[in-house]
């Protein structure tokens, strides 16, 4: 037989693009539009319903960036349509059609609408590639509704990664940006629409299969026949007959070993990204109203979604949308998953926030649904850390769904369905969608992907689809639905079910009921940048849990003390916000400048409030008098007082710095440190065991200056490339001494740096306070401390505990692991040695080993300081930044966890306190368990709440006296439920007794 499989290709594709989908619509008719711009940011359906509308034609440009316009739409169906019976033509529907203009693109990257009635409920959003409605037209066949318009600029969804003004509304300027196309009723043909999903399934198909395949020539072929079934010049009276020719090919079944596709419908709606968080609000509000009205449509249609934030937005600003939904939700059909209350990045949120994320997102679903979620739900942060399953299994979790890794630039995870574990042994059930992505489109292509890419082929069948427009959300389309209708069982393609991602997760755990296991973090070899980008938005969050820790504290300890009013309502508001901003493109540096000026003010109130409570529960505590005390909210002694606990002021004050020739010298007996006439160490000793730690011809405090222009995503990315053009900055505009601090100043470009090196006395670190004045753009700035011990591992604080990562670079996996993250310090050392870097605001190190002149190696530790990359944000990072750098001596894990709290956490000094003493609430006898949190319970009980975790990587039994009367002792999951003890072994009166295996995570309720 000739091949004629060229020419039936090219028929089919001009067929679909010149005959089905200009006929979808018999006939177009055009409705009445006057317009209303909003003066200023969005307002509420009562004042865009009561304002002042004017003519609006067809054509007509619309919308400055980030405005508002609403439309107030109006007309009926033409009698025409409905001829002489008085109804629409059988087969067809009338629908509102909306064209605001759209561009090529993304959906969700540009404008978009939701449409209200007259009454205020919205009816369903509007989007490039969903963009009709039925709902929209009464029984009587009339429209009047209101369109409420966001004109959001493209910042960048064809991710060429330029510069744009467009991010800041300030520089965004007021020139309309779409042109208004069309808003009319159309009457859509039902048997035109549903033969267009035919054919777009089979054409995909085609370019699926082998080219020599049976089932590829006999698609062809049904496909060219129902072609000739389709009378050009009648495509609505002849599309039911290509429909029949097509139909044989669609009833072909499935092969029965075929993959099993879950398809649960999903909306990845980025809490803020190239678009401010008011912005968010509006996308979920329309993409639930999308989803809602697909389920009317659709009686199979499921859809999931996360975040807590986003269900209580609906709450607070869309109440018929919220009732809806509830029901919806009570149903089954409308999933809250992943229990957090946004999807956070996890490699700089802290151990605390990182455990309220859960609390708080858990809490919401359970108060408002009556759902405990037991999955996880994170397809799109940057790497996933190791402290995590046990986190999550600590809040009640079962399953844990992500998709970023398969961004891996360089290794390629080898599990789609595993379990993982974490540093502290806890395992929990994962699964990567073989799909690759978060938001299928449902295509043939993305269909045969998965199945072909399903990593775990033989020992398991079962994968999850997570299908509909995402990132600036839409969700699912009746097109997406449409396949799966067809793909339940068709031969050539993998089979595809509605599901829940329950549904999901219990049949995958049965049928792959010994998965192999992955231990330790899942680091994403990607967007590495993403640990120092937006400094200030950094800053912000490490100051928030450390207040909200210490707030907590003290509050707690006046309720339970003097009886004081705890503020839990204004914990819980505080605490939400705090999460919301570590939402994974906004803590982690990577949205519009909008969103991070809007992050930074957020911190300054976050701050100003967290402080008045602090003042005021340690008021409360101590009165007013004469005497000098210190408040010590960090987990170890310090400053004369305990742990926790409130003492008669110690302070140790600073060695005074010494001259030694051209530079100075810091020695306070413990430690002491050479500082030459260039302002960098070219000496830190132990003195008791005269080691040295800084190698021969080396020096610390180094700053360097790097090129940093990533090949793609400049904001997320460090690429390794930036080794290559490197400028160290080795000279000093100045070195002089000022009170006990000697000052370096420094300067690169037009930027300044100021460091001031101080030891105070009966410490081992050496203080870096480093004043930076950042006006570079594409550069990277590192920090240096190179350390003299042999060693091919570096320890880093994570959540609860620390992991220990090669630095050699034997395999492509330690290779691409050149940029990590890490909380409050590293460690370096070898047996009997070791040196730790602490920060308060850094999290992107590089840890690398180097050799020595005289044999052996000797390890360097960079901290990224800043950088300056230009998109999304042209202003990144501009203008002055503070940060706390210490560098610590003979350093063995316990002294890196207690001077990284010290570095963040510092003592507050009372000089006019009335009480001398007040004594903690809890004490513990074991440095290496360390209290995290002390709180009320959640309950407003009164109990008093201790989290706490074993943080050196031992077993390890303990001591915990509680610093009041004791009534009981009762271990809690995260969310302050009982759970079966594992921690505590026994009580006597006033004292709990712990057997901690190592990095254990234990919540405690104290009942008072």
């Amino acid at each position: 037989m000739h091949d004629r499989t060229a020419l039936i290709e090219m028929r089919i594709e001009r067929f679909v693009r010149e005959r089905l989908a200009p006929a979808v619509y018999r006939d177009r008719q055009p409705l009445e539009i006057s317009a209303w711009e909003a003066p200023g940011e969005p307002v509420t359906f009562d004042e865009a319903r009561d304002a002042e509308y004017r003519p609006f034609a067809i054509g007509t440009p619309w919308g400055r960036a980030w405005g508002t316009t609403w439309f107030a739409v109006s007309g009926e169906i033409p009698a025409a349509w409905r001829g002489g019976s008085g109804v629409l033509p059988s087969g067809t529907v009338a629908e509102f059609v909306v064209d605001l203009g759209f561009t090529a693109g993304q959906s969700g990257f540009q404008c978009e609408a939701l449409i209200w009635n007259r009454d205020g409920a919205p009816i369903k959003g509007i989007s490039p590639f969903n963009n009709a409605t039925a709902a929209a037209i009464d029984a009587d066949g009339r429209i009047d509704v209101l369109v409420e318009a966001a004109s959001n600029p493209d910042v960048g969804s064809l991710f060429t990664f330029e510069p744009t003004p467009v991010g800041d509304p300030a520089t965004a300027g007021d020139a309309p940006l779409y042109v208004l196309r069309e808003m009319s009723i159309g009457l859509r043909d039902v048997a035109v629409w549903e033969l267009l999903q035919d054919f777009r399934l089979l054409h995909g198909l085609l370019a699926e299969l082998d080219a020599t395949s049976a089932r590829r020539a006999t698609l062809l072929e049904g496909m060219d026949a129902a072609i000739d079934a389709v009378d050009p010049h009648d495509v609505a009276g002849t599309a039911q007959a290509g429909r029949d020719v097509l139909a044989p090919l669609l009833a072909a079944p499935a092969a029965s070993s075929a993959h099993v596709l879950h398809a649960v419908g999903h909306a990845h709606i980025d809490s803020a990204w190239l678009w401010p968080v008011r912005e968010t609000a509006r996308k979920v509000s329309r993409t639930f109203s999308n989803v809602l009205s697909l389920m009317d449509e659709d009686p199979e249609f499921v859809f999931a979604s996360s975040s807590a934030q986003q269900f209580a937005w609906m709450k607070e600003h869309y109440p018929a949308l919220w009732e809806r939904l509830k029901a919806r939700v009570a149903e089954g059909r409308f999933v809250p998953v992943g229990g957090m209350w946004v999807e956070s990045d996890t490699n700089m949120v802290g151990g605390e926030a990182m455990a309220r994320q859960f609390v708080e997102g858990k809490s919401f679903f359970l108060e408002e649904f009556g759902i405990d979620t037991e999955e996880v739900w994170l397809p799109d942060s940057f790497g996933y850390s190791g402290a995590l399953p046990q986190i999550m299994k600590a809040a009640g979790a079962r399953w844990f769904l992500t998709q970023k890794i398969s961004w891996n630039e360089t290794n390629r995870i080898p599990h789609h369905t595993f379990r993982w574990e974490g540093i502290d042994g806890s395992r929990i059930f994962t699964h990567f969608p073989p799909v690759d992505k978060y938001n299928s489109e449902v295509t043939a292509a993305d269909l045969a992907h998965a199945e072909r890419n399903f990593a775990d082929k033989g020992r398991a069948r079962t994968s999850l689809l997570p299908y509909g427009f995402g990132d600036g959300g839409g969700g699912p389309t009746r097109e997406m639905t449409a396949t799966i209708a067809r793909t339940g069982s068709l031969e050539g393609v993998p089979i595809v079910k509605h599901s829940t991602p329950r549904e999901f997760f219990e049949t995958a755990e049965a049928e792959y009921a010994d998965p192999a296991v992955w231990a330790g973090e899942l680091y994403l070899e990607f967007h590495r940048g993403t640990y120092t980008s937006q400094l200030r938005t950094k800053q912000g969050n490490r100051r928030s849990e450390h207040l909200l820790r210490e707030a907590e504290l003290w509050a707690a300890t006046a309720a339970v003390r003097v009886g004081a009013t705890y503020p839990a309502e204004a914990f819980r508001r505080l605490w939400r916000l705090v999460l919301l901003q570590q939402f994974h493109d906004i803590l982690p540096g990577t949205s519009i400048a909008w969103v991070h000026r809007d992050a930074e003010r957020n911190y300054e109130a976050i701050a100003t409030e967290l402080e008045q409570i602090i003042a005021d529960s340690l008021r409360a505590l101590v009165g007013t008098g004469d005497h000098a005390v210190v408040a010590n909210a960090a987990p170890h002694r310090r400053a004369g007082a305990p742990a926790l606990a409130i003492a008669s002021a110690a302070p140790a004050g600073d060695v005074a710095p010494r001259a030694d020739g051209e530079g100075f010298v810091l020695d306070n007996g413990i430690v002491r440190a050479v500082i030459d006439g260039r302002g960098l160490l070219t000496s830190l000793v132990e003195v008791a065991s005269g080691r040295e730690v800084v190698p021969a011809d080396r020096a610390a405090g180094l700053f360097e200056v790097f090129r940093d222009t990533p090949t793609q995503w400049d904001a997320w990315d460090i690429d390794e490339t930036y080794r290559r053009h490197v400028t160290p900055l080795d000279s000093a505009d100045a070195v002089r001494l000022d009170g006990h601090a000697v000052v370096v100043e420094r300067s690169t470009g037009a930027s300044t740096i100021v460091t001031r090196l101080a030891l105070a006395n009966g410490s081992r670190t050496v203080r870096l306070s480093l004043d930076v004045d950042w006006h570079e753009q594409q550069k990277l700035l590192k920090l240096g401390v190179p350390v003299d011990v042999h060693t091919d591992r570096a320890a880093s604080e994570i959540q609860f505990g620390h992991i220990v990562r090669p630095t050699h670079t034997n395999t492509s996996w330690d290779a691409a692991r050149f940029e990590t993250a890490a909380h409050r310090w590293v460690r370096v050392a070898e047996p009997g040695f070791g040196v730790a870097v602490t920060n308060d605001s850094t999290y992107g190190h590089d840890i690398t080993r180097h050799e020595r002149a005289a044999g052996g190696t000797s390890s360097l530790v960079r901290l990224s300081i800043i950088r300056a990359a230009t998109f999304p944000d042209p202003g990144q990072d501009q203008g002055a930044h503070h940060l706390e750098v210490g560098i610590v001596v003979g350093a063995d894990v316990i002294d890196a966890v207690t001077e990284g709290y010290r570095t963040n956490l510092p003592e507050r000094m009372i000089p006019d306190a009335a009480e001398t003493a007040v004594a903690p609430l809890v004490a513990i006898d074991r440095p290496g368990v360390v209290v995290e949190a002390v709180k009320l319970a959640q309950d407003g009980s009164g109990d008093v709440v201790v989290r706490l975790y074993e943080a050196l990587g031992e077993r390890t039994r303990a001591h915990l006296e509680a610093g009041f009367a004791l009534a009981g002792v009762v271990e809690t999951d995260l969310l302050e439920r009982e759970i079966e003890a594992t921690a505590v072994s026994g009580t006597t009166d006033g004292a709990v007794e712990l057997d901690l295996r190592p990095f254990q995570l234990v919540t405690l309720r104290l009942k008072r």
